[in-house]
């Protein structure tokens, strides 16, 4: 078992920037892929960003591109969520996701632990 805790969520100003951490906690000796996906009212959750176990590979959700990057540092076990330029419609919970693979799962079916979420808010 893997237990996640997001961190680092808040209300910021749009345009502004915030970053999420995840840290992870149990068998973290197991090389993870790890995600971040998102979930606003009344909305299915989306996926947002993934990285590979050695970070060499990584994946965005076209919405986010540029706008955000994913890193990880494994001596820690925890993961970020750099967010800049952010808009309204960013504005949800997001979640901290790990899977057992070497491939950077994009679905949200494709993980197998998941964190409580930490909300983001952002004003216009």
């Amino acid at each position: 078992q893997v237990q996640l805790v997001e961190s680092g969520g808040g209300l910021v100003q749009a345009g502004g920037s915030l970053r999420l951490s995840c840290a992870a906690s149990g068998r973290t000796k197991s090389r993870y892929a790890m995600g971040w996906f998102r979930q606003a009212p009344g909305k299915e959750r989306e996926f947002v960003a993934a990285i590979s176990w050695s970070g060499g590979s990584t994946a965005f959700a076209d919405s986010v591109k540029g706008r955000f990057t994913i890193s990880r540092d494994n001596a820690k076990n925890t993961v970020y969520l750099q967010m800049n330029s952010l808009k309204p419609e960013d504005t949800a919970v997001y979640y901290c996701a790990a899977r057992t693979t070497t491939f950077v799962p994009v679905t949200r079916d494709d993980y197998d632990y998941w964190g409580q979420g930490t909300q983001v808010t952002v004003s216009s």
